[in-house]
């Protein structure tokens, strides 16, 4: 069936045909204000900032704009000379605009790592090596890691103690767990050198050098050498030569170990949650009876 109307407006002479002009898609957005962040001499919360300060009001509002004006400005508090949010996550940000607004999010997102820290109890790591033993799948040296406060231990074997395995070591701590403000060191080559420094300023980490006359800056580390030392002898027995294949045994031992200064594990501590043994979880009312301290032996006798 022929379609006689569309043939009969193809027909038709156009009357605009001189009006408008034929002109190429532009595939570039002409209006280039729309998502472009203002750069205006007035900050976007001066109103609020106005109202806490000298109680004054924007005039010309309608009365939707006043009512959603005094919902939003209740979220606000002056404390001069800045104006603070309380946000929805409960936690009380200051109000920035303008070029200190720019310059806090170049700082937080030029980073290798995005400055996206860890918690607080990543906060200062010390590190050291242990070494050297007799030699384990050609592995020689322990590189070990402890956090100050959760007393999370990471460690590695190694076959050398030289800046290379260092750094290597210390981007995969830092992908796995983020950048400490602070790693503690003794003053020892592979610790202080060009390489370690490099990775040190790359990240934004504070390189503290331990010394002799404060021995508490890299006790922490030493007392947990000597624990890891001692597991790892009790584990490997008289085989003296498998050190490295039981070393993650000691490290789940260790991380898993009640900890007197923190009052749980390591374990709980970081993943906020105890670790359960899979015989824990088959038996769920024995681990019950575990949990309010109950006398298991006599427990099980009845």
């Amino acid at each position: 069936m022929e379609n006689l109307t569309a043939d009969h407006l193809s027909r038709l002479e156009n009357p605009h045909k001189d009006v408008f002009e034929n002109k190429d898609i532009n595939k570039k957005f002409p209006l280039e204000t729309l998502g472009k962040i203002s750069s205006g001499s007035t900050p976007w919360f001066s109103d609020f900032a106005n109202f806490h300060a000298e109680n004054f009001i924007i005039k010309g509002m309608s009365s939707q704009q006043k009512k959603k004006f005094f919902k939003d400005v209740k979220h606000y508090f002056w404390d001069d000379p800045y104006l603070f949010r309380i946000c929805s996550d409960q936690i009380i940000r200051r109000c920035v605009y303008g070029q200190e607004a720019y310059d806090i999010l170049r700082a937080c997102l030029e980073g290798p790592t995005g400055g996206h820290h860890g918690a607080n109890f990543t906060a200062k790591k010390g590190i050291d090596f242990m070494g050297p033993f007799l030699s384990s799948r050609e592995n020689m040296y322990i590189l070990v890691a402890v956090d100050y406060l959760s007393k999370w231990v990471e460690a590695k074997a190694l076959s050398t103690n030289d800046a290379r395995v260092v750094v290597k070591f210390l981007k995969s701590l830092f992908a796995q767990f983020g950048t400490p403000r602070a790693i503690i060191s003794e003053r020892r080559t592979h610790f202080c050198n060009d390489k370690f420094a490099k990775v040190m300023s790359t990240y934004g980490v504070t390189h503290r050098l331990a010394t002799a006359y404060h021995p508490q800056t890299s006790g922490q580390v030493e007392v947990l050498n000597r624990g890891l030392k001692h597991i790892l002898e009790r584990t490997i027995g008289e085989n003296r030569t498998s050190w490295s294949e039981k070393l993650k045994d000691a490290l789940w031992a260790f991380k898993t170990a009640y900890k007197t200064p923190i009052g749980c594990t390591p374990y709980k501590l970081v993943y906020e949650k105890s670790c359960h043994l899979p015989i824990e979880l088959e038996h769920k009312a024995y681990w019950a009876l575990k949990h309010v301290n109950f006398d298991l032996k006599t427990t099980g006798d009845h």
